[in-house]
């Protein structure tokens, strides 16, 4: 299977100047073979927890539907983020459409302290089914704990699928720490990140794929906006700028 990381810069709070975005970059990734491609932390709104609220969507929301109509017809699962409304507030979300099937919707369980004031955990994992795979969602901050990756191996999960909003000093906290938890857990590590200005910092970029034994296989740069392919078949990677 070929699993497609994307790397963009959102626009702040522009949900549909941004679905604008990811409808191309989906065309794009099917072009290229993926069979599901991961954007960034809250990509459909930006990472913007102030402005969080006011854009959260629910999961019957008619934004989901041209991801919805492209994943059918192309055969291709569509991980995307956005700000999500629950029964106790808002959560970070990443809604994973999926072809000929309902969505599947993850929250973030566990939030970084600044995200307190915005945002609420989600309270469920999740192990999904893609191209002979079993994939487990992580959203940026949980994904720094080795529980989180521990949990999902024992679920069955043999990719990590990770969807963050890092900058420089995170990132480079991350490629330290993501080998470990391929090498530990016996999964490829796909992430993906987010470039431009995000909140009150810079997206780093270097979205980056490992594989089972926590080898870089490849690697985006620092400021442009790309895609990542990971052929989880071969263990290689190849690189692409996104068309237009």
């Amino acid at each position: 299977m070929k699993l497609c990381a994307a790397q963009l810069a959102s626009l702040k709070g522009d949900l549909q100047g941004n679905l604008q975005r990811h409808l191309q970059v989906v065309r794009q990734a099917a072009a290229l073979g993926a069979g599901l491609v991961v954007f960034p932390e809250l990509s459909l709104s930006g990472y913007e927890p102030s402005l969080a609220r006011g854009l959260a969507v629910d999961s019957t929301s008619s934004l989901l539907a041209p991801l919805q109509a492209l994943s059918d017809a192309l055969a291709i699962v569509i991980s995307v983020g956005l700000p999500l409304l629950a029964a106790q507030g808002v959560q970070i979300g990443m809604p994973i459409l999926r072809p000929g099937l309902a969505p599947l919707l993850y929250a973030k369980q566990r939030l970084h302290g600044d995200e307190l004031c915005w945002f609420v955990p989600g309270d469920q994992p999740l192990v999904f089914e893609a191209g002979g795979h079993h994939l487990a969602p992580a959203i940026c901050y949980e994904s720094m704990f080795s529980s989180h990756a521990e949990q999902a191996r024992a679920l069955g999960a043999d990719v990590y699928l990770v969807s963050v909003a890092k900058t420089a000093q995170g990132i480079e906290e991350g490629y330290a720490h993501y080998p470990e938890m391929a090498r530990r857990f016996d999964m490829p590590v796909i992430m993906a990140n987010c470039v431009g200005p995000a909140d009150t910092f810079i997206g780093a970029g270097q979205s980056a794929a490992w594989d089972r034994q926590g080898r870089l296989l490849g690697a985006l740069g620092a400021s442009e906006e790309g895609l990542l392919v990971l052929d989880t078949q071969r263990q290689s990677t190849t690189s692409f700028a996104i068309a237009g």
